[in-house]
């Protein structure tokens, strides 16, 4: 039967895999898994999968240039994520071994994140909840309402367009920013990024992580922002420069922030910043959400058997170089 190793620390595996793919898994493959309670080492997991015909890897899985050297018989390193900067596709391809990457199945889970940290941030929930549980009586503030509120979204890629929705029908004014996207909906300004900056209540960063992203939110962009705006980060936390938000926070010019990814490890939020008064973090949960989850690993599952019964299956990266692949007699994945 053809081998599978999955690579997902053991305690990590029913939040962020499930077991509905593992039972899928095991129809059609002979499955192992990572005994550990965290990621293995490039030498760990080479040794762990030196039979496999296969690597399911878990999101933070790193596959360098030595983990295919060390794997002679791996035919395809399949992420069970989006992100996939750090494989090695060029040195995979150089191998001869496909790399795939999962499609976001994450879209209204972040996007009700985000709307949901808007609220908390306009209204003062978790600090009002935090001072009850203190026992303290907390001082009412006023709120703001989202409706008639700015809602700026830089970068309009899936999330950002499903999230412009639920904006809209909260009564926001929307605007976009992102020089590579089309604008179809009359109902969304596409405007520059140092309108969007000066004009919105709230700032949304969904941005890709690159080289010309890299603190794109630095101590400029965020004293662009205007007075008493609110910053939250559902992408990267390589877009951000934590110390110049933390600045802008300390001298009262943004009135808040949420982040659900940051610089620290497993894109979690810093913990200098999560602790500061005016911020409300959570630990890179945006897109855990059963939905969320089994979307990416029944994808995942689908493009493993794809592989096993002779098909090049969506998501695949570097098909044209996956000469390994050969014994699987592949022909494309019509779906």
């Amino acid at each position: 039967m053809n081998k599978v190793f999955v690579s997902h620390p053991r305690h990590m595996l029913d939040h962020y895999f499930g077991a509905r793919a593992s039972a899928a898994l095991a129809r059609f493959a002979d499955v192992a898994y990572n005994a550990e309670d965290r990621e293995l080492t490039t030498e760990e997991l080479a040794d762990a999968a030196r039979d496999a015909d296969v690597i399911i890897a878990y999101r933070q899985t790193p596959a360098p240039r030595a983990l295919f050297e060390a794997l002679p018989k791996l035919a395809a390193f399949v992420r069970c994520a989006v992100d996939i900067r750090t494989v090695d596709v060029d040195a995979a391809s150089e191998m001869g071994v496909l790399v795939t990457q999962a499609s976001a199945g994450f879209v209204p889970s972040v996007s009700e994140w985000v709307i949901g940290a808007m609220l908390d941030l306009a209204r003062g929930t978790t600090a009002y909840a935090e001072a009850y549980h203190r026992h303290e009586a907390p001082v009412p503030k006023m709120g703001r309402e989202l409706r008639g509120s700015t809602f700026g979204v830089i970068g309009y890629g899936q999330i950002a367009r499903y999230l412009c929705d639920l904006a809209l029908a909260f009564g926001m004014r929307v605007l976009v920013s992102d020089p590579y996207a089309k604008v179809d909906d009359a109902r969304v300004h596409h405007v520059r990024f140092d309108d969007l900056l000066a004009q919105s209540d709230f700032v949304v960063c969904l941005a890709p992580a690159n080289a010309q992203t890299a603190n794109l939110m630095n101590a400029q962009t965020f004293a662009a922002m205007k007075p008493g705006a609110y910053f939250i980060n559902a992408a990267r936390g390589e877009l951000v420069d934590d110390d110049a938000l933390l600045a802008a926070l300390e001298r009262g010019h943004l009135a808040g922030c949420a982040l659900d990814v940051g610089r620290a490890t497993d894109q979690m939020p810093a913990p200098k910043l999560a602790a500061h008064p005016r911020v409300i973090a959570a630990p890179h949960i945006g897109g855990l959400t059963p939905g969320a989850i089994e979307h990416q690993s029944m994808e995942t599952v689908a493009q493993t058997e794809a592989l096993f019964q002779g098909r090049v299956p969506a998501g695949a990266v570097n098909a044209a170089h996956a000469f390994r692949l050969s014994g699987f007699h592949l022909q494309a994945d019509a779906r």
